[in-house]
């Protein structure tokens, strides 16, 4: 597996990650401390996390794919942008498991 397929997936995930923490802390805003403006904030960080979301899917499918994993567990790490923080949690213990089969060198990719 290239470099550039985990590295995209982490860059996705913690982007992910982000926007949901943000999608919280403006749902709370909103609902709970009756902020003003929280609602557009919600709106806005709602709309970019959702389409993100998606490019997440994709990103940790290929990845999931190209690393050969079974289902259950590909489905755990697809789940994680839906669950405040988990994003963050996963994507360093998928990180650690991955880099030993990361290859840097295109060469040996193409060897393969």
């Amino acid at each position: 597996m290239k470099k550039s397929v985990l590295t995209r997936y982490r860059v996705m995930a913690y982007v992910t990650g982000v926007l949901l923490v943000l999608l919280v802390v403006g749902m709370v805003g909103k609902y709970v401390l009756d902020v003003d403006g929280a609602a557009d904030f919600t709106r806005v960080v709602s709309i970019a996390h959702g389409w993100l979301y998606v490019v997440y899917l994709i990103f940790a499918f290929d990845m999931g794919s190209k690393a050969k994993w079974p289902v259950p567990k590909l489905l755990w790490v697809l789940l994680a942008g839906t669950v405040p923080t988990a994003a963050f949690f996963v994507e360093r213990k998928v990180t650690r498991e991955l880099e030993a089969k990361v290859v840097d060198d295109p060469a040996a990719v193409a060897k393969a």
